[in-house]
Formats: structure tokens, sequence, C-alpha cells
């Protein structure tokens, strides 16, 4: 024989699962995109969002960042598919490009709405 659950036990009657629709949890800053969240990695993918490519340099100069702290949060939003890097040649010059990507895209539009939700949330709208 089958063994009953203590709410069969008690008499409980199931609920259809169609009956129970799970409410959206409400925006917290806890839910950020932590990986968007940082400074410069919102500004790296915010500068991106506005231009179609850009060099190094010019996103350095954007974000207000030295070479060494552009390199590593690039990275990380490399490994996360947020944005494309290009490694090319100018004549002798190394040069290096980035741009947004779908996802990387995709994650600033999710991100802008779930910070939009906190704010009309503190401001009681």
């Amino acid at each position: 024989m089958a063994a009953r659950s203590n709410a069969a036990r008690a008499g409980a009657t199931s609920v259809p699962a169609t009956a129970h629709r799970p409410t959206k949890a409400p925006a917290t800053p806890a839910s950020l995109d932590r990986l968007i969240h940082d400074r410069t990695r919102l500004a790296i993918v915010s500068a991106l969002a506005a231009q179609s490519s850009m060099t190094f340099n010019d996103l350095k100069s954007a974000t207000e960042t030295s070479d060494g702290n552009l390199s590593v949060h690039a990275r990380k939003l490399e490994d996360a598919g947020y944005v494309s890097c290009t490694k090319s040649f100018e004549g002798r010059m190394p040069r290096t490009e980035f741009g947004l990507t779908d996802a990387g895209r995709k994650a600033l539009r999710k991100y802008l709405d779930h910070m939009e939700a906190i704010i009309k949330g503190a401001r009681g709208k």
C-alpha cells in the first residue's frame, strides 16, 4: 500500500496547479545583475550601447578608467558573452575593438528595467 502524505491523512484537498499562479517577485537591489551593476562594467556596457563599436582607447577615455581596469572588466563581460572583442593591426599598431553583443544589449535592457522598478518602488509609485 502506498504511503499517504500528512496533508492527505488530515483530509486536505489538493489544489490544481493552474489555480496557483506565482506572483512576480518585487525588484530588489539584491537581485540585480551583479556583472553589470559594477560601476566600471556598467560604464563599458552603457558606452557600447550608444556606439556600434569602440576602440580600447576610446572606451578607456569614455569610462575614465586605467588600461588594467578596462582590460579586467572587459574580459569579464566578454566571458559572459555581453561584449565582443576583436583584435587586429592597423599598420604595425595593434587595434582592439569592442562591441556590445545581442546578449549584452538584452542584459542591459533587463538591468535598466530592474533599476526602474526599484526606483518606482522607492518612490511609492
